[in-house]
């Protein structure tokens, strides 16, 4: 494995499963120290919490921080472990949260959970990181939106709200941030074989309906959104500033 991450730091929120629990172990591969931050030590899949599994199989050095993305002193508890590691270099905005709704029945207090996780939490993440990139003279900042960031959906509307602003919000830091030396890119996944997915519970019929749908004809896995982490963290993407990177198969731009 190519050493694309050597010598920096990364946080990953959302760290101890799925997507995020790849994109830590990727980066871990290519050099990177990184800070596993999550509400959960344990990863949903089960097996090997994702700091312990980083260390046992790399030369790097991995930290697990409990941190609910919403509460900004967590967020900043994270930070300081990242200083432990050698300071933040690149920050992943991965948690989030999931779910299918009918629009009618969708409760202010459940509109509220998912924003202030999906949106809310990548906002002061952003922030708070930030902050300390400036004054290290530069970073990266990657947030992990989805293709419902671009198409809406009726069946998850909320969500669909929260990827949206996610898009903008990255546009927005972009520019805000972009003349500090701090480049801060979206990817948007399409379906990936994740927990969360999971409890989509789609059922056999409208998940091979999705397949279909897709070009590549498979379900993406987080080993394919941590290759596009990778490269948007590393200098071959030096300048790759307020982009967004859609990793769906072709599903999004063909149907």
């Amino acid at each position: 494995m190519s050493n694309l991450l050597d010598d920096r730091t990364a946080i990953v929120t959302g760290g101890s499963s799925g997507i995020g629990r790849g994109i830590a172990r990727t980066f871990a591969e290519h050099g990177a120290n990184v800070v596993v931050a999550d509400v959960r030590e344990s990863p949903r899949e089960g097996g090997t919490p994702t700091h312990k599994l980083l260390t046992n199989e790399t030369d790097v050095d991995a930290a697990f921080v409990e941190c609910d993305v919403t509460d900004i002193d967590t967020l900043e508890t994270t930070v300081r472990k990242a200083d432990e590691l050698g300071g933040v270099d690149v920050l992943v905005n991965n948690a989030g949260i999931f779910r299918m709704e009918e629009f009618f029945d969708v409760t202010p207090e459940e509109y509220d959970e998912l924003m202030n996780i999906n949106v809310k939490g990548m906002f002061f993440g952003a922030q708070v990181a930030g902050e300390q990139m400036v004054e290290r003279g530069g970073g990266t900042i990657i947030n992990i939106s989805s293709v419902a960031g671009f198409i809406g959906n009726g069946g998850y509307t909320t969500y669909c709200v929260s990827k949206g602003a996610v898009r903008l919000l990255t546009y927005a830091l972009a520019h805000r941030l972009g003349p500090d030396g701090i480049r801060v890119n979206a990817i948007h996944p399409g379906g990936v074989e994740t927990a969360m997915m999971e409890d989509a519970d789609l059922g056999p019929d409208a998940l091979e309906q999705f397949v279909q749908a897709i070009p590549t004809r498979r379900i993406g896995q987080p080993s394919d959104i941590a290759g596009a982490a990778v490269f948007l963290a590393s200098d071959l993407a030096s300048y790759v500033n307020g982009e967004s990177l859609i990793v769906d198969g072709g599903y999004t731009n063909t149907g």
